[in-house]
């Protein structure tokens, strides 16, 4: 099964240009209110600090650009930042007899996917990605092919 939302590049990529458009056009209005016009009082600090935490969860939501591909022997995962020079781009391939189980954690809207896999040196390997970014059906699928490659695992070794 493949899953990606690399499709919606584009809309991540507007929505970061807007969302930074804001943060600029909030410090000239913040800076032109402090300076020159005083009409907006204490307000003004609002210019600033709205578009600021709108970016500040834009981006602690993590890498917006997931790819999962579990054709073949292999588990395929992929996770990327829109912007490449702010995340160092994850990128894991591994044969699905080593996937052990895995873990989705949602808190507010910020989900993870924790991958555990068998390892020749220390027993087991945990494997993070972002996957806020994805619809629930998305992330029901992944769930599916997950659930199937670890229930696989499991009917082998018994």
């Amino acid at each position: 099964m493949r899953l990606s939302n690399r499709n919606k590049v584009s809309i991540y990529n507007s929505l970061s240009t807007i969302l930074f458009m804001m943060m600029v056009f909030g410090v000239i209005v913040f800076a032109a209110n402090e300076y020159r016009f005083n009409a907006l009082g204490n307000e003004s600090y609002l210019l600033i600090i709205v578009p600021f935490l709108l970016l500040l969860i834009f981006y602690t939501c993590g890498r917006q650009i997931f790819e999962y591909d579990s054709d073949g022997e292999a588990l395929n995962f992929k996770n990327r930042n829109i912007i490449p020079f702010l995340d160092k781009p994850l990128h894991d391939e591994f044969p699905k007899y080593k996937l052990i189980k895995y873990d989705i954690i949602s808190i507010l809207f910020i989900k993870r996917l924790y991958i555990t896999v068998s390892s020749k040196n220390n027993g087991s390997t945990i494997l993070k990605y972002q996957i806020s970014y994805l619809s629930k059906k998305e992330i029901n699928d992944l769930k599916l092919s997950l659930n199937k490659v670890v229930k696989a695992n499991k009917e082998k070794k018994d």
